[in-house]
């Protein structure tokens, strides 16, 4: 009965529940792409106020070279907690690794499901909503009011601000390396030692190293790791 239950919930989630989600997704992200160009096309179509195409490739190179390398990273990296609606929703909101992916991590810890499951992806895409919410709220607050206040905060607790982001990292690293001892620490020496090498200077000869190497590294380093050792379990579970 429990097997009947299970399979029905799984015939759901892929014959109803994912498709519609991944037509909403599509259509909102199209609507984000069309918004976010909408002030430049207003300014070219209403006002004739066009850039010169040098300038626009100039910005483009400028861009790209700072962070275009997360146009990759990010989705791949991500992928694994968020699920396919999930990253949906993360890539339209924003604040990704600050916010989204440590709230739909607490949240399938707090449900007790995996990430990668159909659980897991249901339960992360319910903890990213709940943080876009509270997040809106947050933040209209805080660009009405945040300036006074953080006036009002003494010099220590601002620049302790800045530690946030790394802390939450860290927070997700102690989290996750629990489960995956051997895997953590050896990919944690790996990006130690490869960033002690870009600030020694080792790999200057690829341009832009320092903006891109040590994550892209990082990150298919431990995708690799990780397919090989899900290969060998279920050989050994075989046998």
């Amino acid at each position: 009965m429990a097997e009947n239950k299970t399979s029905g919930n799984s015939d759901f989630f892929e014959n109803e529940y994912m498709p519609k989600m991944n037509l909403i997704g599509k259509i909102t992200g199209a609507l984000g792409v069309i918004l976010a160009f909408l002030p430049a096309l207003t300014l070219a179509v209403v006002y004739g106020i066009l850039p010169k195409p040098a300038a626009l490739l100039s910005a483009f190179i400028a861009g790209a070279s700072s962070f275009g390398v997360l146009w990759f990273v990010e989705p791949i990296s991500y992928f694994s907690v968020l699920g396919p609606i999930g990253t949906y929703m993360a890539f339209l909101s924003g604040n990704i690794s600050n916010m989204r992916v440590p709230c739909a991590s607490m949240a399938q810890t707090a449900a007790e499901v995996e990430p990668g499951t159909e659980q897991g992806s249901v339960i992360a895409t319910l903890g990213m909503a709940m943080s876009i919410v509270i997040n809106i709220s947050v933040l209209t607050i805080g660009v009405i009011l945040g300036s006074s206040i953080l006036a009002m905060l003494p010099e220590s607790i601002t620049s302790a601000l800045n530690y946030l982001l790394p802390a939450l990292f860290g927070a997700l690293l102690v989290q996750f390396g629990i489960k995956m001892k051997n895997h953590t620490i050896g990919i944690l020496i790996f990006a130690v030692l490869i960033n002690i090498g870009l600030n020694a200077g080792i790999f200057n000869w690829l341009p832009g190293a320092s903006n891109y190497l040590g994550i892209l590294t990082s990150v298919f380093l431990s995708i690799a790791v990780a397919v090989v050792t899900y290969k060998k379990k279920g050989k050994a579970s075989a046998k």
